[in-house]
């Protein structure tokens, strides 16, 4: 995104709109945006708060393109082939049984409006649990950046660019969750942003007591969140 300086009538208008404060003022009078800041969601455009249409899209090469693919709800996901920022595993699991008894989905996701995360952040937490030997979630486009998902290494062009939010997404048995939980605690110091940890589980066999357990154990502090399926899709696949 661009603020064009020939037509820009300094009103300040767009500042409020920009969730990650990208949008600045020089010498306090005209209005600009900090390419370094900005992660492409296109929130001041879309608002169309401009009285006089300054602010601009511009065309996004590789791999300055990834930023509005993390960051803009309505950006084509063209470099990773997957749209959105994660796959929808975690909220529809009564139709798919990604998740069955004895196995739990880990989701963790990075940046939030008004902070943001540079993938290079997000690097840092893949390569923690890729030393657990975990296999991360093909479906998720984290993955089509992967240099080597064995390692969890990015490839290196992306590390500095920024996103409004990325997620990573990996499925375990239960009985790995606690060296898994210690690995992500053990990576926090070193992310320079916040994010969330979710665990998922079914609730057969007395997984989430366990689940819940587990986490208290290396120091978290899980709420519950329940999911029924009310009846609008049934499971396509057995649980044995």
């Amino acid at each position: 995104m661009k603020i064009n300086q020939d037509l820009c009538i300094d009103c300040g208008e767009c500042e409020a709109y920009c969730p990650v404060e990208a949008i600045k003022r020089v010498g306090g009078n005209s209005n600009y945006i900090d390419q370094e800041l900005c992660v492409e969601c296109g929130v001041c455009y879309n608002s169309k708060i401009c009285a006089v249409d300054a602010i601009e899209r511009e065309e996004l090469q590789w791999p300055r393109i990834l930023r509005s693919v993390f960051s803009d709800v309505i950006s084509p996901n063209k470099p990773t082939g997957i749209p959105g920022r994660g796959t929808e595993e975690m909220k529809t699991n009564d139709v798919t049984l990604r998740y069955k008894p004895g196995r739990v989905g880990i989701g963790l996701e990075f940046g939030r409006p008004g902070v943001g995360a540079y993938l290079r952040d997000v690097e840092k937490m893949a390569m923690a649990l890729a030393s657990k030997g975990i296999p991360f979630e093909k479906d998720n486009p984290m993955y089509k950046i992967m240099q080597d998902p064995s390692t969890g290494k990015f490839m290196p062009e992306v590390l500095n660019e920024r996103v409004l939010s990325a997620i990573i997404e990996i499925e375990l048995p239960l009985s790995r969750l606690k060296e898994v939980l210690q690995a992500i605690v053990g990576a926090e110091s070193q992310i320079d942003t916040v994010f969330s940890l979710s665990v998922m589980s079914i609730m057969e066999g007395g997984n989430v007591p366990r689940v819940m357990e587990i986490m208290r154990e290396v120091g978290l502090k899980p709420y519950p969140n329940g999911k029924t399926n009310v009846g609008l899709g049934r499971p396509r696949k057995e649980l044995n």
